[in-house]
């Protein structure tokens, strides 16, 4: 069936029925309501209110609140009214201002503590505890295989401050850091029952990963920890029946890093993967699956949820807002972002691994700069290597510093933050020109998030195509300008734009075809239509 939409008014004998586009709009979006598909003279109609006796129904779908999407164990686990997080965006683009908002509005957010250093999370943990007391958040946890230290440094803060969420993400496997948050989270229950107090949810892109994270810490490194006292005995045996984490996202097509999978493909094969581990330890499916990448659109968590997500992440989209880390420069470099305006470039925390983050591209010559720096390190052995011609360009034009310089301030940076980074360079002339290559990489993102007008061109903004998929849906609306845009604002809007999607599918599946001209959700303050 096919609904009449001529834009005409239109009254009928079935009270408060609407044909015409707008009205059904208004009808599809008061989702505290139930929603009645009608015939009547002119076509089929909709209408929120109980058609009278004798009024040809022609399909019905119930409430739908924007609070009811997604699964209720998660809202329920984690202390939130939706079943939405922001994920963590490092060098606290995931600030603790965005972090406090998504908490006060009813969200899970996570703080962009990677590539922090201690006393910048110390005093951010403090602060949560000052004005979101009792409030749920997460923080960041991520794996940095050149940087060890600063892993373990972040774990003990987090256990100093009894943060009882961690988002973990970029790893390639299980660390002693990881498996000890966990672990020394477990404590004794009424009935003497292990209950886990330190919750996990792990990002991952590799269904290689997601089993590891799926399945209880490897008793090697529950031994290690035992014997180093970073845990108990009985901590120890209770990690042999529960598994590393609370939550598994399923990260898609991302900005930062990314595998770059779509999630219609990897999503079922890591939810699949789920439930074969439950089978195999013969546990109820504890464990939720939720879907990250390309969330940035109404439809996109639509998509997410049905293929079964228990809940959704968004990323890019947060990265424009007002709360996020980053400088009002970088966002509005964001907010003119297309879908296509994204390109892989080296990653600082893994650049001799030669792993890639997502980042944008219009606006900033970054991605090729700094693939061009990859380039000259897989070919030369060290800085004395390289070619005049090209040291000239990179000190002059790209650097704008001397490499002598530049490992001035690397020796600097390293003796407060890891120096056995430096001490392992000390006779390997490539691992120190990949320090000084790393800088680059890492200043550029303290160019963006610090906004320094001469270094535009250098920005690395990390950006995936739901970001340019964003804009595209703001078109028009309040939160076109990216000084409008609130993240609080933005993810509400989000789900109940969301809510509405799905409201429209529950009536086409019914046969109920509404004109294209009314079924997407418009973002407007107070989500009026």
């Amino acid at each position: 069936m096919s609904i009449t939409a001529n834009g005409s008014a239109a009254v009928h004998p079935v009270h408060g029925v609407r044909t015409e586009p707008d009205g059904i709009r208004g009808v599809l979006n008061r989702l505290e309501s139930p929603c009645f598909a009608v015939e009547t003279e002119r076509g089929i109609g909709v209408t929120n209110e109980q058609p009278q006796p004798g009024a040809r129904i022609l399909a019905a779908v119930g409430p739908l609140p924007p609070q009811r999407l997604g699964s209720a164990r998660f809202r329920a686990h984690h202390g939130v009214s939706f079943a939405c997080m922001s994920g963590a965006m490092a060098n606290g683009v995931a600030s603790e201002e965005l972090v406090i908002a998504m908490a006060r509005a009813g969200f899970l957010g996570s703080f962009g503590s990677a590539g922090l250093l201690p006393d910048r999370i110390d005093t951010a943990l403090r602060r949560f505890a000052r004005e979101i007391p009792g409030k749920p958040f997460a923080a960041n946890l991520i794996h940095s295989p050149s940087e060890d230290a600063l892993e373990r440094g972040t774990v003990e803060l987090y256990l100093q401050h009894g943060v009882r969420c961690v988002e973990a993400s970029a790893f390639m496997d299980l660390t002693p850091s990881i498996v000890r948050y966990r672990l020394a989270g477990l404590v004794r229950g009424d009935r003497g029952e292990p209950v886990v107090a330190n919750r996990v949810i792990a990002k991952v892109s590799r269904p290689e990963v997601a089993a590891k994270f799926m399945r209880p810490a490897p008793e090697k490194l529950v031994s290690a920890l035992l014997r180093e006292g970073l845990i108990t005995a009985e901590q120890a045996e209770w990690s042999r029946t529960v598994p590393m984490v609370d939550d598994i996202t399923v990260e898609a097509d991302s900005g930062g890093h990314t595998d770059r999978r779509p999630l219609s493909a990897l999503f079922p094969v890591i939810a699949g993967l789920r439930d074969e581990v439950c089978r195999e330890y013969r546990r109820p499916v504890e464990i939720r699956v939720g879907a990250a990448g390309g969330i940035g659109t109404p439809e996109a968590i639509s998509a997410a949820l049905s293929l079964g997500a228990d809940y959704v992440v968004t990323g890019s989209v947060n990265q424009s807002c007002v709360e996020s880390g980053i400088s009002p420069a970088a966002r509005e470099l964001l907010a003119a972002a297309t879908i296509s305006d994204c390109e892989m470039a080296p990653a600082a925390d893994m650049f001799e691994l030669g792993v890639d983050v997502q980042t944008l591209k219009k606006g900033t010559m970054f991605p090729m700069r700094a693939r061009r720096l990859y380039e000259l390190y897989r070919t030369c052995g060290g800085l004395d290597e390289i070619p005049d011609e090209e040291r000239n360009r990179l000190e002059k034009q790209v650097f704008r510093r001397s490499f002598d310089e530049i490992w001035s301030d690397v020796v600097g940076f390293f003796d407060s933050r890891d120096p056995a980074q430096v001490q392992r360079a000390a006779d390997d002339p490539k691992r120190r020109m990949a320090l000084v290559f790393r800088w680059y990489l890492g200043m550029s993102s303290a160019w963006a998030t610090g906004g320094q007008q001469d270094r535009t061109i250098d920005y690395q903004i990390w950006c995936g195509p739901a970001m340019g998929a964003f804009n595209d849906w703001v078109r028009g609306s309040h939160l076109e300008p990216a000084v409008d845009r609130h993240v609080a604002d933005v993810s509400q809007q989000l789900m109940r734009g969301a809510a509405f999607a799905e409201r429209v599918h529950q009536l086409g599946v019914s046969g109920i075809r509404l004109p294209n001209s009314c079924t997407r959700y418009r973002p407007l303050p107070g989500g009026a239509r």
